[in-house]
């Protein structure tokens, strides 16, 4: 089996769809991306199709060997983006030649189900309960939010108490049997985030993702040691060598690879296994589209020490057959490679040029603002 051509597809509202075709018909389907360099990124991979096309798509280490160390300058978002999509693409072929789930081929799953973790929001207190309530009545067990707005590098402390009234609210809206993690998204510096950590405890966040960024290793830290709460992190991390660090020091509790940036599927598998030494859980980050969903779904299923798998959309309006959440849980996929198929009509409608780009944010003064 050869490959025969690397086709990208933008499709609303910010996604990129990869198709790896073969001499044997086969089509292995992928999603690489950086959000708001698309653009960028298609460029990459078809750069990587002069390496690929008519190679066997089943060599899989040794493409992404080739690919990653060829470059020389090794890593970075765009490079490791366009690859971590041709690796699911590559896996997917594979496992339909094969006819198994990709699971099965990384050792067979650890687990009957996967459970997902849904997004919710509002203006107001009242709104944001509503909305957690309505998350929670289409089968979510497990919930995200956030602070949001722009956070100063020391800020008023009525920004605290403003986020931790609505939490406790939340908190006592929904009840201690609905876990809800807090999203700092790095845009919170550590003066901040340790008082609002302290502030959270009686609460009970599930975990706090990126309490900040995540370039100085030790600042992250010196925040998981000031908190009893589970720290997260890693989306912005790329391959096995990006959470070594991470790691070694015990910055988190709980890793978050993103399979469309870090690497692809057996990237993931390696820093789950990495994790597991130190006694940290991974938590695929996933705010992308249905087929790198399908992708973390395979790598959930097959490593012990899966927390919880993120998502915005099961596929409704992109799949045949979108994902359903029963009890906080999706079922083990077992048809063949990724397991989806596309919605080539609905698809066709979301068709756009790849031109979105990420939002920006200014602080009071017009300074810029992390996002």
């Amino acid at each position: 089996m050869k490959i025969t051509k690397l086709e990208c597809i933008h499709v609303k509202p910010r996604w990129m769809f990869l198709k790896v075709h073969t001499d044997e018909g086969i089509v292995g389907l992928g999603e690489p991306i950086v959000e708001g360099r698309t653009l960028t990124t298609e460029t990459a991979v078809q750069e990587l199709g002069r390496y690929l096309i008519g190679q066997d798509p089943r060599r899989i280490e040794h493409h992404w060997q080739a690919i990653y160390r060829d470059a020389f300058y090794r890593g970075g978002p765009v490079l490791t983006s366009a690859l971590s999509g041709v690796e699911q693409a590559l896996w997917d072929i594979t496992g339909k030649w094969l006819g198994v789930p990709v699971w099965q081929l990384l050792g067979g799953n650890t687990r009957d189900k996967i459970r997902v973790y849904g997004h919710f929001g509002g203006r107001t207190i009242e709104e944001n309960n509503a909305s957690a309530k309505a998350a929670i009545e289409r089968g979510f067990t497990a919930l995200k939010t956030g602070p949001g707005g722009v956070w100063n590098i020391v800020d008023s402390y009525s920004k605290i108490t403003e986020f931790v009234e609505r939490f406790a609210s939340l908190r006592q809206a929904v009840g201690n049997g609905i876990d809800i993690a807090v999203d700092f998204h790095g845009r919170i510096s550590p003066a901040m985030a340790i008082p609002l950590c302290r502030e959270l405890e009686p609460y009970h966040p599930f975990f706090v993702e990126e309490p900040c960024q995540a370039q100085n290793v030790d600042t992250m830290v010196t925040i998981a040691r000031s908190t009893t709460i589970p720290i997260a992190t890693g989306e912005r991390l790329f391959t096995k060598w990006g959470f070594r660090e991470v790691l070694e020091k015990q910055a988190c509790a709980i890793v978050q690879p993103d399979v469309s940036h870090a690497g692809g599927i057996l990237e993931l598998k390696k820093i789950a296994a990495m994790a597991e030494t130190y006694y940290a859980a991974i938590a695929p980050h996933c705010p992308l589209g249905p087929i790198a969903l399908a992708a973390c779904f395979q790598v959930d299923a097959c490593v012990p020490n899966f927390l919880c798998q993120e998502q915005v959309n099961l596929g409704e309006g992109y799949l045949k057959e979108p994902f359903k959440v029963v009890d906080g849980y999706v079922a083990l996929p077992t048809k063949p490679g990724l397991g989806i198929e596309l919605d080539e009509a609905a698809i066709a409608e979301k068709v756009f040029g790849g031109d979105w780009e990420n939002p920006r944010q200014r602080y009071p003064d017009g300074s810029v603002s992390d996002w």
